[in-house]
């Protein structure tokens, strides 16, 4: 309790802040949108439990995550946090897929550009692999990093706050 000033969770609940209230380092007045989403989602009851059972120098890690989680929940409240991780994970693959694909396009280029030296087992010396010949343009050309489309997405329009604190 910060002066005569009750916590947000002690003001939302109706009841008297104790110098001892759990809430009241974690839940400032200032900020009683913080409290109401996670008692929204959580209920104030639970919340008290489990930072009663965190030792003190983990409970303000644990109000972040709870804070997160409940936005979350209300933007999605089937998924919550695990709907914007999946997201996030699939955008890490999708661009893990276009790095491969303009690493390939860039290793091809330089084959096109370096002289081919003569193999003495090849029968004639200006025929190009099987591979470079044929199916290796083709593989290039079908996904080439030019014509990807890829949604660029910061990190703050997915749930509308910066996702690190």
């Amino acid at each position: 309790m910060a002066g005569n000033s009750p916590c947000a969770s002690c003001k939302l609940l109706r009841r008297r802040c104790t110098k001892d209230c759990i809430f009241a380092p974690y839940f400032p007045s200032n900020d009683p949108q913080k409290f109401a989403l996670v008692h929204k989602v959580f209920g104030a009851s639970n919340v008290s439990k489990m930072l009663q059972e965190l030792p003190i120098e983990q409970r303000a890690d644990a109000v972040s995550s709870l804070v997160y989680e409940a936005h979350a929940r209300v933007r999605d409240p089937v998924y919550g946090c695990v709907g914007a991780i999946s997201y996030l994970q699939n955008q890490v693959s999708e661009l893990q897929m276009q790095l491969a694909v303009a690493q390939a396009e860039i290793l091809c280029i330089q084959m096109q550009h370096e002289p081919v030296m003569p193999n003495p087992e090849m029968e004639n010396p200006d025929q190009k692999s099987y591979l470079l010949q044929n199916e290796l343009p083709e593989f290039l050309n079908y996904a080439s990093s030019s014509n990807v489309i890829y949604d660029a997405v910061s990190r703050d329009n997915i749930y509308g706050h910066d996702m690190v604190s």
